[in-house]
């Protein structure tokens, strides 16, 4: 905890892109090591290692709010408003996924997705919400 205040913490998270690298080499030159740039704020980088470094992600609390998939989701939000739609790459917000999911009701059949799976994750919490209707869908009943 508090790696975040260190001052050289821009040097640490290069060197942890480079130990992720050698230990994976499909990454091999793909992950950035631009932390320990003099232009990078250091208390914005820091602050953000220190609050991921609060999420602990096997516990009830984290999964039940699925901090991972929120983050994840916000950065891809965020990075598909600042690339556009450059080389045909969209991203479908949320509300719209849910609202498609709303739509179809998926009860039963088959999913077939794309993209970051955000379709997948609407279904289950469709199907988590409408259990009811779902157990009866299942046992043939209407």
């Amino acid at each position: 905890m508090d790696n975040g205040k260190k001052v050289d913490i821009g040097g640490y998270v290069d060197e942890a892109m480079e130990a992720i690298e050698r230990q994976n080499q499909s990454l091999k030159g793909v992950l950035p090591k631009v932390y320990a740039r003099q232009n990078l704020d250091r208390a914005s980088l820091g602050g953000l290692i220190d609050l991921v470094g609060t999420i602990a992600p096997g516990t009830e609390e984290a999964k039940s709010k699925d901090v991972l998939g929120q983050v994840y989701e916000y950065f891809l939000g965020q990075f598909a408003l600042a690339e556009g739609k450059k080389g045909g790459q969209f991203y479908t917000p949320r509300s719209v996924v849910k609202l498609l999911v709303e739509m179809l009701q998926p009860y039963e059949g088959r999913m077939s997705c794309c993209g970051s799976g955000g379709m997948f994750v609407q279904s289950e919490k469709f199907i988590l919400a409408h259990q009811d209707h779902y157990k009866k869908k299942t046992k043939g009943g209407k």
